[in-house]
């Protein structure tokens, strides 16, 4: 192999989920975190954004339907990473999640973003985090990265969101 390294402004552009119900699925990601439908496909997918893009998750019972879910120690999708833009956003997802009574799994600080963990309908993990301005992530003295995990200060964030 070559040393190829991908370009910098590469992201990734979506999840696409099996999912189970494709009904719970939606009121997890668009009744609870207020993601928007943007297409669906009969009652077996669905096409969900932020902000009018084309999709940011897919979600569908292709091969799925009434499946249960994956056992927690097989390979597969850790979780879903959901980047807010601001910590004040952070903020008020946490607090809606709260006043919904929703199992959150972890919140951590890792220095460079604050987030917190959740399972959706299916049992898949999903993150809900920001970053911190990269001026503001931890270094060592030569000036590397050094990412940790701590508690997240809840109460704190909490603040934000009145």
């Amino acid at each position: 192999m070559d040393n190829y390294i991908i370009p910098a402004q590469t992201r990734i552009g979506h999840v696409h989920l099996k999912v189970s119900d494709l009904q719970k699925s939606l009121d997890f990601y668009c009744g609870l975190l207020g993601f928007e439908i943007m297409t669906t496909y009969g009652d077996q997918a669905a096409f969900i954004s932020a902000g009018g893009y084309h999709h940011h998750i897919g979600l569908n019972t292709w091969h799925s339907k009434g499946a249960s879910p994956a056992p927690e120690y097989a390979p597969g999708l850790y979780h879903t990473a959901i980047l807010y833009p601001e910590r004040k956003d952070l903020a008020v997802i946490l607090q809606r999640l709260i006043d919904a009574k929703y199992p959150i799994t972890g919140a951590s600080d890792h220095g460079v973003s604050e987030a917190i963990y959740l399972d959706d309908p299916d049992k898949n993990g999903v993150e809900l985090y920001w970053d911190r301005p990269k001026e503001d992530w931890p270094l060592d003295a030569d000036g590397k990265l050094t990412m940790y995990t701590r508690g997240l200060d809840a109460k704190g964030l909490l603040a934000l969101a009145k």
